[in-house]
């Protein structure tokens, strides 16, 4: 089921999870896991352990906090900022740097060339550059898909100032990956 149909679907879940049912709380959890995973990943500079604690995290505020969501079709992006925010406040806490590891699994006799995973290193390096508070917004924008108007309502900023500041962002991006 795609995203939108999705959430739609998923309302009255949304509902009784609120209400404290378990297992409709379940039912959100499979449906949003890979999506929170995906935005705390990014906000943690590709930690993966900063990102599994984030997601646990958030969740854990979700099932407690769910009844404040006063519009169920907002659950999306209201989940993404828990975890957002939370995937922040471990990175600001711990102050750690991420280790990349680099899978060299291969099915080649002669071994992996190294080349082929320059271009993610180039990238996750460039993202360990920002603040976590910039990497929430990109993640935002381009691993949830959310608007400028969306993440401008969920991160009290103006939607132009979502905008620029983006700009701002995919402008040193651009000029870091391509000094690599």
């Amino acid at each position: 089921m795609g995203g939108f149909a999705r959430d739609i679907a998923l309302e009255p879940s949304v509902a009784r999870a609120a209400g404290g049912d378990r297992i409709a709380f379940t039912r959100l959890v499979d449906a949003y896991y890979a999506d929170t995973m995906r935005i705390a990943f990014v906000v943690a500079g590709g930690d993966g352990q900063i990102a599994e604690d984030a997601v646990q995290s958030a969740w854990s505020i979700a099932w407690r906090k769910l009844g404040s969501l006063r519009d169920p079709t907002r659950l999306k992006p209201w989940l993404l900022t828990v975890t957002a925010n939370e995937a922040r406040q471990i990175v600001r806490r711990q102050r750690r740097h991420p280790v990349v590891a680099i899978d060299m699994a291969t099915s080649s006799p002669a071994g992996p060339d190294p080349s082929s995973a320059v271009d993610a290193l180039d990238l996750r390096r460039a993202l360990a550059h920002l603040d976590p508070d910039d990497r929430t917004l990109l993640a935002l924008r381009y691993v949830a898909g959310l608007d400028s108007a969306e993440i401008a309502s969920l991160t009290k900023k103006s939607a132009s100032g979502v905008r620029s500041r983006l700009a701002v962002l995919l402008a040193h991006l651009r000029e870091e990956l391509s000094r690599a």
